[in-house]
């Protein structure tokens, strides 16, 4: 894992920096975002595409469509986050890592609204963990997901080994606050789980949520922007100056 558990200067709200000025989006802006909100529909057309008109027999379609609908998201994501750097922290609606992040969230949305998709994946042991890697996550060995964990944010989400996630776990490394200035912002933050960590069933881990290894957490936990859990408990943020 890139950064200690537990390292409160790196994680905690009040040293993080702003991405950017904290501005209405323009009109261009706008744009761009109605733009980007298109890629879900492309992501379906190529696939489409592929399986109906690309040449070959049924075998081979069937082989190009599949690369489509699960390699090229992620391939096009690496590309986004070598030309873009995406900080964790504040980040300002309009700005360029706004965007970055953006067109990420879009390039997983397909999956997103058919949950059954990644669903099919964990079908085979380890073809997930596999696959979440090729979105930049970090995932350990052995790791458990249990039907209906559902993942934001692929790239922002560092997993030790021998982690077991309850059913309908939720991890969601982002949110969308306001500034002191009432302007809307990106918050976001990796979500970090230390090896051996076990998540309970309906949990909700947002942005910069961190469990020490080995924890066991009851069913139904909520995990606050850059809270913790350790010591079998919650720790808010400000706890941890």
């Amino acid at each position: 894992m890139q950064a200690s558990l537990f390292d409160d200067e790196a994680a905690h709200p009040k040293t993080l920096r702003a991405s950017g000025a904290d501005t209405a989006l323009t009109g261009r802006q706008k744009i761009l975002l109605l733009a980007l909100n298109f890629i879900p529909l492309a992501h379906v057309t190529i696939t489409l595409a592929l399986l109906v008109f690309s040449p070959g027999n049924w075998f081979t379609r069937a082989l190009l469509a599949l690369a489509a609908l699960y390699l090229l998201p992620p391939a096009i994501a690496y590309l986004v986050r070598t030309r873009w750097k995406i900080p964790e922290g504040r980040i300002a609606v309009g700005s360029t890592p706004f965007f970055a992040w953006w067109a990420l969230f879009q390039l997983q949305m397909i999956f997103c609204r058919l949950p059954a998709l990644e669903e099919a994946l964990r079908l085979v042991p380890g073809a997930y963990s596999a696959w979440l890697r090729l979105w930049g996550a970090r995932i350990g060995r052995l790791t458990f997901w249990a039907p209906g964990t559902f993942v934001l944010d692929r790239p922002f989400v560092e997993i030790g080994n021998d982690v077991v996630f309850g059913a309908g776990v939720r991890i969601n490394p982002h949110v969308v606050v306001k500034s002191s200035a009432g302007k809307f912002e990106l918050l976001l933050g990796a979500v970090r789980l230390g090896d051996g960590a076990q998540v309970g069933g309906y949990s909700l881990l947002t942005a910069g949520a961190e469990i020490a290894p080995n924890e066991s957490t009851d069913a139904r936990l909520l995990l606050p922007p850059f809270c913790s859990f350790k010591g079998g408990k919650r720790i808010r943020a400000r706890e941890r100056e």
